[in-house]
């Protein structure tokens, strides 16, 4: 049984079906990211090595228990106006923007690099999402965005502190 993925469900909420639909298209986008996000955190939690595992094993489980629940956030979002959320783990794999992560990113440094290069990938599109909404007129989605973006932000600068100094 496939199910079309644009199909919409009725709503009362007040933006144009229109602005709806590429706004459920955007969520979708950035759902596939942050689902996809989630498991390279968790494939660098479970592989790291080195000297500072047990440090940056936590990091990594800390990011992503956060990014789960941004995957949520964006999911409900897109089922408020009306959409189908995408988010089944085959559907991310084939919608997301982000590079692979390696599998041979298993010493510490080596994880830090892709964590952060995914990190900020993630938050990039993140913010993008920001103008994208609030030029569709949903002041809600592109604050869902920024709250998104600045939670990202705060991560990378974690991980990014293990490149530094």
């Amino acid at each position: 049984m496939t199910t079309d993925t644009r199909q919409t469900f009725p709503t009362r909420v007040d933006i144009p079906a229109d602005a709806r639909e590429a706004l459920v298209e955007l969520l979708n986008a950035r759902l596939a990211d942050a689902f996809d996000l989630y498991s390279q955190l968790k494939q660098a939690h479970w592989n790291v090595k080195g000297s500072d595992f047990i440090q940056l094993h936590a990091l990594y489980d800390t990011v992503a228990a956060d990014v789960i629940d941004h995957v949520d956030m964006i999911a409900e979002r897109a089922t408020a106006l009306g959409g189908l959320a995408l988010g089944t783990a085959r559907l991310a794999a084939a919608a997301t923007s982000l590079d692979e992560y390696p599998l041979d990113a298993v010493v510490g440094h080596d994880t830090i690099v892709v964590v952060a290069d995914r990190l900020a990938m993630f938050g990039n599109a993140v913010r993008a999402g920001i103008d994208a909404s609030a030029e569709l007129g949903d002041q809600d989605t592109a604050d869902l965005f920024t709250e998104v973006s600045r939670a990202i932000d705060k991560h990378l600068w974690f991980v990014e502190a293990h490149l530094q100094g």
